[in-house]
């Protein structure tokens, strides 16, 4: 079993999409956009949804991969991990814990 964590200020990713517009479009999925774009403050969500593509990279220990390969789905009811393009492959169970607060976010993944 192998763990990865990752925490982020929502703030610091907040600026950081204002001053780069293109920057969402490549780190989060469609699907990733959309859902965050539905809630009151999106960089929050979005910001979870980053630490768990981080979280995710470290426990499987990548060291070069693309953000659209990890990507979160589900939504409040039930948030999963699915791998897309050569990490697909791997064919890792992925288990994923996301939280935020007013300022911080952090997810945490489990690969069995």
């Amino acid at each position: 079993m192998r763990v990865g964590l990752d925490l982020l200020e929502i703030d610091r990713l907040e600026q950081a999409l204002e001053r780069r517009p293109g920057l969402a479009d490549r780190l989060f999925t469609d699907g990733e956009r959309a859902y965050a774009s539905g809630k009151a403050r999106p960089a929050q969500h979005l910001a979870a949804r980053f630490c768990a593509k981080e979280a995710v990279a470290k426990a499987l220990r990548l060291e070069a991969w693309s953000w659209q390969d990890i990507e979160v789905t589900g939504q409040d009811e039930g948030i999963g991990i699915t791998l897309h393009g050569v990490l697909a492959e791997r064919a890792a169970d992925v288990q994923i814990s996301l939280t935020h607060s007013r300022g911080m976010a952090g997810a945490v993944a489990l690969i069995a």
